[in-house]
């Protein structure tokens, strides 16, 4: 049972080109969070935001890999508080920022657990490498990174990988999937649940599948990873990549009631809101009815 949460912003968008996610902390803060967290009667240790410098953006001469010196920095920082945050035995809650945060997130959890499970609820795979991703962005790279692939500077973060094993993960809600991540998705035989699945047998199959099966991988330690673009662009405009055909509202509600039912997680990421390009806070609005689901909020 989830006695504490310890909440942390990190207002970072050097992952990738489009700046304004580095305000997303700041939209779901705004839209609610805190105050709504507390009033289902849970303890909340407010962190406010990581320290993010915001240097000149640029591509690293040797790798292509953009500002990947910053969000080493970043990502370092991030590890360190998740894991001071778990040593308390308290619920890390994770705000972006953009998804290469995770790289930080993960990094710091999986210190604790050897087969921490990770639920990517995300409209992209994020399982690109250098060699296979097309823009050089670190936002579509942190699975691999996590699994021990890429950039040797951003898989050794905490001294050793890989941070997960492919057997541990299942994606939810992708739709965009370059080709390389379709061959190394395929290759490491990961659990996968496209849009096309979700509207085959509906997201309450899918969730129940997808329970079951982390707890028979792992050892106590479920992570969930969800990007706002999961969610179609028709309920969450204001993120940097939105992609048509996505999960809908009440599709992820149910996602998260049944996660809260299960009470198979034990850390979340919520990431990727764009309030530039959002109408009047709706996706912040959106990140923390989701939170709060995951927490226990119900309709009765």
């Amino acid at each position: 049972m989830i006695e504490k949460i310890s909440v942390l912003g990190v207002p970072m968008d050097l992952g990738q080109l489009r700046r304004g996610v580095d305000m997303g902390p700041n939209a779901i803060r705004y839209a609610g969070v805190i105050e709504q967290l507390e009033e289902l009667g849970l303890e909340i240790d407010d962190l406010g935001d990581l320290q993010v410098d915001r240097p000149k953006m640029k591509a690293d001469e040797n790798s292509k890999l953009r500002n990947i010196e910053p969000v080493i920095q970043v990502c370092k920082r991030l590890a360190e508080n998740v894991k001071t945050i778990v040593e308390k035995k308290e619920f890390p809650l994770i705000l972006g920022g953009d998804h290469s945060i995770s790289i930080g997130t993960i990094a710091g959890l999986a210190n604790f657990y050897e087969n921490l499970g990770v639920i990517w609820y995300d409209a992209h795979t994020d399982i690109n490498t250098p060699e296979t991703s097309p823009s050089g962005n670190i936002h579509g790279m942190p699975v691999a990174v996590s699994l021990g692939m890429g950039d040797e500077r951003l898989i050794n973060l905490e001294g050793y990988f890989p941070k997960i094993k492919p057997e541990n993960i299942v994606y939810i809600g992708a739709r965009s999937i370059d080709e390389g991540e379709k061959e190394l998705i395929s290759k490491l035989g990961i659990k996968i649940f496209t849009m096309r699945d979700i509207d085959s047998i509906g997201m309450k199959k899918v969730m129940e599948e997808t329970i079951a099966y982390l707890k028979s991988r792992t050892d106590g330690g479920v992570h969930l990873s969800l990007d706002l673009d999961a969610i179609d662009p028709l309920y969450a405009p204001g993120v940097g990549t939105p992609v048509m055909g996505g999960i809908s509202y009440r599709e992820s509600r149910l996602a998260m009631e049944m996660l809260a039912n299960s009470g198979l997680i034990t850390s979340a990421e919520f990431v990727e809101v764009n309030p530039i390009l959002d109408e009047r806070n709706k996706t912040g609005a959106l990140a923390v009815e989701l939170i709060t689901i995951l927490f226990g909020k119900r309709l009765l």
